[in-house]
């Protein structure tokens, strides 16, 4: 083959390849090679089609031959790179690496950019195989060339930090040149950053740092980059940081390190090595706790820290905390220098191993030790300190002595050493254990060496405690003692109980830090609260302790006793019981019990809650004899006093169970009386008198002999044994004067009982609370009841003086008051109310009570004073009535033989109106006189007793009791004929009557009478003469406000306007301003709405009110009368209801009522207002008065409103199927009350319509059919017009056309109901249905004509707005007649006339629409009702939809996005979907 063949052949090899046609190439080349065997081309051929081929060995043969033959042509070296990068073979990358380097040489010289390309790729073959120095040597050649080039200092920067990320972390590990070239990396990566300062700048400083600080020897190149990381960043902690942590680890604190740790505690004050740092520095200080602390702070952050935790198990060595500072060196880990040679050759090593012999017990090989160590090292403190201690532990304290001393000699800063010799010289001879002097010189130089050894401080708190006496000093011993170390039992100890007898709780406190769940600790605080007076306190921790020790009865007890302290009787009651459930017979809780239940007994006597008194004394007297104790003195004393406690009880209600045993018998409970308990009482001061003699009990059985005497005196028992116990009584308080002069209670016993009417010793009386004045200064009883002496005696200026100095030693002592009063009534001052009411205000008091109500009935009784203003004062202002009432219904439970008492208790109850009370009040005086000589006060109280069983109805009783008086004054003839009246006996009522007025004398008398003769009258319908018997009695001088006010009402009863308009006018002249304002507002109202002044009715109403805005009668009456008679202002009734609920709750309760009338009438529901709407304030009547009917009633129309609201807005409705269960309701409660006929068929009729309507409109046609057709009748013309809605709603419902005979059938139902204005409406409806829409019209005039005869403005303005709605409905039909229009804007003015309408100026602006949809004025009318406040939602909706369509037309999108955000803030969905189907179709 010549060599163009050949050069033909490597052609055509070249386009096979190019063609991919790799075994035609192959072809080609052999045929080459056979030719010419080192042909460098062939070669290259065959190696490239050999590789597509995927025959890599016949490839790689191929290119290393053609390699051989030319080293310095690429192609080979290319091919053989491509070969081997695509290769997975292991053993491929050494020859890689060969190929990669030859490549270079060749590009070196030729291709700069081939270099850098292949040099990359070496670097990433270099760092793949972990060769770093490579990597860094090569990538430092490549920015060499880079340089060279001249390449941008941003591409170098990036170069740097990708040499940066080849080369690793552990680089520290590596040889010292790669260190180096990572440094230089860094620092020329630093030094070329384009944007400095910025995040990533600072990143790669912090990088750098943190490579510096693995390499201990660059210490400098650390120091240099952090300060200039500092000037570029001030205000970054981390370069401090940084060096902090590289000082703490090398173990060398300095100067520098404490100023950097400083610096960075500026920085970040919760910086970890800062912390760290700081704590090291106190650590140098000898501030063991404060490093301690910061150490641990800082390792909580930092906790890799080896050397941290190495300096605070340091600190903590030094606190003798060794467990913590084993814990420390573990966490660190730590390791222990291990030692050359043998531990025998270490002295130090060797006394510490003596010590362990010691600790273990091993006295003989720690013996051998120390004799060792003092022969070999004599001048080692650590061999004489072991000495010492060995004959120290074996009592040799003379040797001991020595030997410490000598240790101390070589050693004098040694705390243990100072510790053992004071121990030696503690434990030493009897000489130097009396004086003690040179052990506490040895344990105070122990203490100030090393003030964290806490058994020094314990032996220091024996030494301040046992030898010097001083106790506080001790405390604060033992207690730093226990604070050093925690498990020293007897430093606790003994602190915890220094502190219970010092009262100190600090040291308690801090121990129950230590341990919370110690019930021992938390007694022993209460003790020390309780010995300081701190009885809350004390009473939390025995408390506390008795939940951790359920089972200590201990501290339940001490808690009970405080509760009886602190008054808690009953919470101190349960306690002692829960201690008896545990221990039965534990004296002290039953003890406890005993005196709780004696205590409740006092304060309940003190409340006049007599019945739980002798419940209490029951108590008491059981749990005392339980105890079994009879040799106790103090228990008969107890027994005592529960015994005499109830002398002053009613005889009558003392009935006491007692136990056998205490009365000598062996079972059961007897029932004592009152005079037997007395007598109890006094055995048992007697038995405790006996076991232990007393003054104290002397005088207390005085006292019970004085009360026994008392109670047989009022009993009327012999007058022997009560001169007996009387003289007794004084033998026993002289008794106990003698035994103690001094005490001022007993000689003012002795002087009670020497002035009493039985004794009558007036001198010892005077003798003695004089002798109790001089033994107490301050002594209110002894001057009072000097003061009831003087009294006594008629000595009222001396009384006045003595009672005087009473109330100035103690201005709230009530008998002083009570004698002061007593005086004032004796004298006749003005001022003997005001100071018998002061009584009852500073307390209850039965003479105190009595005096109060008894000038409280006299002010009554004359009823000349009404008008003064000192009436006013006393009774109106003070609110006597009351305050009296109850002050004499406790004196009366108490003192229950007091006739006066009883009259005067139903003489206030009938002020009160509590009928009921005061019949039992005038039945208890009459059973009292039923036996008594006089007969005046029994017919007086007889009388009484008719008048108010007449007032509760029981008229039989009522006439029996006045039939059992002689009848022969005028109260008791008008009381009986007043009986037979309100019986129904008028004929027997009359005569009485006549019988009466032939007695009467005053004109007023006689007025009254013939009133009640006319009522008479009229109740048997002689109209006429009842009529002329108020004549008879307006013709008298002086005519009674009643007769007119009967004359007035008879007019209006019988609908005669000029009757009722002269009685009023007459009525007028003789009532003043003030006087029953609510009567004449009512009557005069009645007589405007009778002339037809509907609008004079609510302004009188008004009238009143704003002269009298206090009143809530008067706020109640005009919230009644406004929706009969002014509609219109419905809102206001609706505020008047609010007002008198507020002001009076009486009153308030109708009121609700009518203000929930009122609501309704305006149209408030909950949709727009859910707390002030009709259905809540009816609801809450309902709750007030759940037994008036009309209630329920208004309750059902709430509903039906609700309902309705609901249906408009097509949400679900809330009240379902409610109409027949309040029809049921309404019919049940008027048949419980007593009412009129008339009120109850038209509240019965009107409940049934509004049933009726309800299910009709809720589609339940058939139920309300059936009801109707069951109560239909000819009486109702209401229900029967209902009835034919019912059948028509379906007919009307399938819009079908209805046939003449039926529109006349219903024509003549409603002109069987003409009168009524709805029928019309209806009627107007059904020609609406049958498009008859000028019948339509005229039967709405028709309704309009009715509603203005009838003066109803509901009905005028509701026949109005139907009337523009069929007007304007015709309108929107587009039907051309200017009739309709014009009748829409003259129904809608004439609305708006009547009242401010929000639906007539909806239908205006509806109606200007349909006339000009696109005009400004029709966006100006709907704009009016959408955005002006007043107007109902569900009319601004319908506004809203119609001035969306306006705008739309007019392409206003600014004014529509208003509306569209309008109607979202207002939950209009309609407007909303509306706005979507225009804007889509826009």
């Amino acid at each position: 083959m010549s060599n163009k063949e050949v050069k033909a052949a490597l052609k055509s090899a070249r386009d096979a390849i190019r063609n991919k046609e790799y075994k035609e190439a192959l072809k080609h080349c052999k045929a080459v090679l056979k030719q010419e065997k080192n042909n460098y081309n062939a070669w290259v051929f065959i190696g490239l089609a050999a590789t597509e081929l995927e025959q890599p060995d016949q490839a790689q043969s191929a290119y290393k031959k053609a390699a051989e033959l030319e080293p310095g042509q690429l192609l080979a070296w290319q091919g053989l790179a491509n070969l081997y990068e695509k290769s997975n073979q292991a053993d491929v990358k050494e020859n890689l690496f060969n190929v990669y380097q030859k490549l270079l040489e060749l590009y070196e010289s030729t291709d700069t950019q081939k270099w850098c390309e292949v040099c990359v790729k070496l670097v990433e073959l270099y760092h793949q195989e972990k060769k770093y120095l490579e990597v860094a040597r090569t990538w430092h050649k490549l920015i060499q060339i880079k340089q060279e080039e001249g390449a941008g200092n941003a591409e170098l920067h990036q170069l740097w930090k990708r040499l940066i990320q080849l080369l690793p972390d552990s680089t520290q590990n590596q040889d010292n040149e790669t260190q180096q070239l990572l440094l230089t990396s860094f620092e020329h990566a630093v030094n070329s950053a384009d944007m400095v300062p910025s995040e990533d700048h600072e990143k790669l400083y912090k990088n750098f740092i943190q490579c510096l600080s693995k390499f201990p020897h660059e210490t400098a190149r650390l120091k240099k980059a952090c300060d200039d990381m500092m000037v570029l960043y001030p205000t970054m902690s981390y370069p401090l940081e940084v060096r902090c942590l590289h000082f703490i680890q090398s173990g060398s604190f300095t100067e520098e390190a404490l100023r950097c740790c400083c610096r960075l505690m500026e920085m970040d004050s919760s910086s970890s090595p800062g912390l760290i740092g700081l704590g090291i520095k106190f650590l140098q200080e000898k501030k063991y706790e404060e490093a301690v602390k910061r150490l641990t702070e800082g390792l909580q952050q930092t906790s890799q820290c080896q050397a941290a935790w190495y300096y605070l198990a340091e600190a903590q060595m030094k606190m003798h905390k060794h467990k913590e500072a084993v814990i420390s060196c573990n966490r660190g880990n730590y390791p222990v220098a291990e030692r050359s040679g043998n531990i025998n050759n270490d002295p130090v090593l060797l006394a510490l191993k003596g010590q362990a012999y010691m600790n273990k017990g091993l006295i003989a090989q720690a013996s051998k030790v120390a004799q060792q160590l003092v022969l070999s090292h004599p001048h080692l403190a650590e061999a004489h300190a072991l000495e010492g201690l060995i004959y120290y532990t074996q009592k040799n304290y003379q040797q001991a002595e020595r030997s410490f001393q000598r240790a101390i000699e070589r050693k004098a800063e040694t705390a243990e050493y100072h510790h053992y010799l004071g121990l030696t010289y503690w434990f030493m001879g009897e000489e130097i254990r009396k004086d003690k002097t040179k052990a506490l010189t040895q344990f105070l130089k122990a203490a100030k060496l090393d003030s964290y050894m806490g058994s020094v401080f314990c032996y220091l708190g024996h030494y301040y405690r046992d030898v010097a006496g001083d106790k506080s000093r001790a405390r604060g011993c033992y207690k730093k003692a226990f604070e050093l170390d925690r498990t020293d039992g007897e430093a606790g100890a003994a602190a915890v109980d220094l502190s219970v007898e010092l009262g100190d709780t600090v040291f308690l406190q801090a121990a129950l830090r230590a341990d919370p769940k110690d019930s021992n600790c938390w007694e022993s605080l209460g003790e020390a609260y309780l010995s300081r007076g701190g009885y809350t306190t004390a009473l939390k921790s025995f408390m506390k302790a008795s939940e951790l020790n359920p089972e200590s009865i201990y501290s339940i007890y001490k808690a009970a006793s405080i509760e009886q302290i602190l008054g808690k009787y009953k919470d101190a009651i349960a306690e002692y019981q829960q201690i008896l459930k545990k221990s039965k017979e534990y004296v002290p809780a039953l003890k406890g019990l005993g005196e709780c239940y004696l205590m409740m007994a006092r304060a309940a006597l003190a409340d006049y809650l007599d019945g739980r008194v002798l419940d209490y004394v029951e108590q008491a007297l059981e749990y005392f004899t339980r105890l079994h104790r009879p040799d106790v003195s103090c228990l008969w004393k107890l027994l005592g006093d529960a015994c005499t406690i109830v002398h002053v009880i009613s005889s009558s209600r003392v009935n006491v169970k007692v136990l056998g045993s205490l009365l000598g018998q062996n079972k059961g409970k007897q029932m004592l009386k009152k005079s037997e308990l007395l007598s109890l009482g006094g055995r048992c001061y007697g038995r405790a008198l006996k076991l232990m003699s007393s003054p104290n009990t002397w005088c207390d059985l005085g006292i019970n002999y004085y009360r026994q005497a008392q109670h047989l005196t009022a009993a009327n028992s012999d007058t022997n044994e009560i001169s007996e116990l009387l003289e007794k009584s004084l033998q026993c308080l002289k008794k106990a004067v003698r035994l103690d002069s001094k005490n001022h209670l007993y000689w003012n016993a002795l002087g009670v009982v020497a002035c009493c009417s039985g004794v009558g010793n007036y001198a010892l009386a005077q003798h003695s609370f004089i002798k109790s004045v001089q033994a107490e200064q301050i002594n209110v009883v002894a001057w009072t009841n000097l003061g009831v002496l003087y009294l006594a005696t008629e000595n009222i200026q001396q009384a006045h003086e003595a009672f005087k100095v009473a109330q100035s030693l103690e201005p709230s002592y009530l008998m002083c008051w009570i004698g002061q009063a007593l005086i004032a009534e004796a004298v006749g001052s003005y001022e003997t109310m005001d100071l018998f009411r002061h009584t009852t205000e500073l307390s209850m008091h039965t003479e105190g009570a009595k005096g109060y109500a008894h000038w409280v009935c006299s002010t009554l009784q004359d009823k000349t004073n009404r008008e003064t203003e000192l009436y006013r004062y006393n009774i109106v202002q003070m609110n006597a009535i009351p305050a009296a009432h109850v002050v004499l219904s406790k004196y009366t439970e108490r003192i229950q033989n007091d006739v006066s008492a009883f009259t005067m208790l139903g003489y206030l109850n009938e002020h009160l109106q509590l009928t009921k009370q005061a019949t039992n009040a005038y039945q208890r005086a009459v059973s009292l006189l039923k036996n008594s000589e006089d007969k005046e006060k029994y017919n007086t109280s007889m009388q009484n007793y008719g008048r108010s069983l007449c007032a509760i109805g029981q008229y039989d009783k009522a006439i029996q009791a006045y039939m059992s008086t002689p009848l022969t004054e005028l109260d008791s003839i008008v009381g009986v004929a007043l009986a037979y009246f309100k019986k129904g006996l008028l004929q027997d009522s009359i005569k009485a009557y006549e019988t009466a007025l032939s007695l009467a004398e005053s004109e007023q008398d006689k007025a009254h009478i013939l009133t009640a003769l006319a009522i008479m009258e009229y109740k048997q319908n002689k109209v006429d003469a009842a009529k002329t018997l108020l004549f008879k009695c307006s013709l008298l001088k002086e005519p009674t406000i009643e007769s007119l006010h009967a004359l007035c009402a008879l007019g209006l009863a019988k609908q005669d306007a000029t009757l009722a308009t002269a009685a009023l006018k007459e009525l007028l002249k003789h009532t003043k301003s003030k006087d029953n304002i609510y009567e004449r507002c009512l009557i005069t109202s009645a007589v405007y709405a009778l002339q037809g002044r509907n609008v004079g009715v609510q302004r009188q109403a008004s009238k009143a009110v704003h002269s009298n805005p206090d009143d809530p009668a008067l706020w109640a009456l005009l919230s009644r009368l406004v929706p009969l008679y002014t509609p219109q202002n419905a809102k206001g009734g609706a505020v008047a209801g609010n007002v008198a609920h507020i002001l009076d709750l009486n009153h308030g309760k109708k009121a609700l009522l009518h203000s929930a009338v009122n609501q309704l009438a305006i149209g408030c529901h909950s949709a727009e207002d859910e707390r002030g709407n009709a259905l809540k304030d009816i609801q809450k009547a309902v709750h007030l008065f759940p037994d008036d009917p009309a209630t329920w009633a208004v309750l059902m129309g709430a509903c039906h409103a609700e309902n309705t609201v609901v249906y408009l807005n097509n949400t679900q409705p809330k009240k379902r199927n409610l109409e027949m269960t309040l029809v049921a309701t309404v019919s049940a409660k008027t048949k419980e009350k007593d009412l009129s006929a008339e009120y109850i068929q038209a509240l019965e009729v009107w409940s049934l319509c509004q049933a009726i309507t309800g299910l009709k409109e809720t589609g339940r046609i058939t139920e309300a059919e059936a009801l109707c057709t069951k109560v239909c009748c000819p009486n109702h013309p209401d229900l029967f017009l209902l009835l034919r809605q019912v059948q028509c709603k379906q007919l009307f419902q399938s819009h079908k056309e209805l046939p003449d005979a039926i529109l006349e059938e219903l024509h003549k139902t409603v002109m069987s109901n003409s009168t009524s204005v709805t029928a019309w409406h209806w009627l107007a409806k059904v020609y609406q249905s049958q498009r008859m829409m000028v019948a339509a019209e005229m039967c709405y005039r028709k309704s309009l004509q009715l509603a203005s005869q009838q003066g109803s403005w509901n009905g005028k303005l509701s026949s109005l707005l139907r009337l523009a709605m069929l007007a304007l409905e015709i309108c929107m039909a587009n039907i051309s007649n200017d009739h309709w229009p014009s009748l829409v804007q003259e129904a809608t003015t004439e609305a708006l006339k009547l009242f401010f309408c929000p639906l007539a100026v909806l239908l205006q602006a509806l109606l200007q629409y349909n006339r000009k949809m696109g005009a400004r004025e029709t966006r100006r009318m709907l704009e009016r009702v959408v955005y002006q406040p007043g107007y109902p939602e569900t009319i601004v909706s319908v506004a809203r939809w119609y001035l969306l369509r306006h705008l739309y037309a007019k392409d206003d999108y600014e004014l529509i996005d208003a509306l569209v955000a309008n109607a979202k803030a207002n939950g209009d969905t309609r407007s909303l979907e509306l706005d979507k189907k225009l804007s889509a179709s826009a």
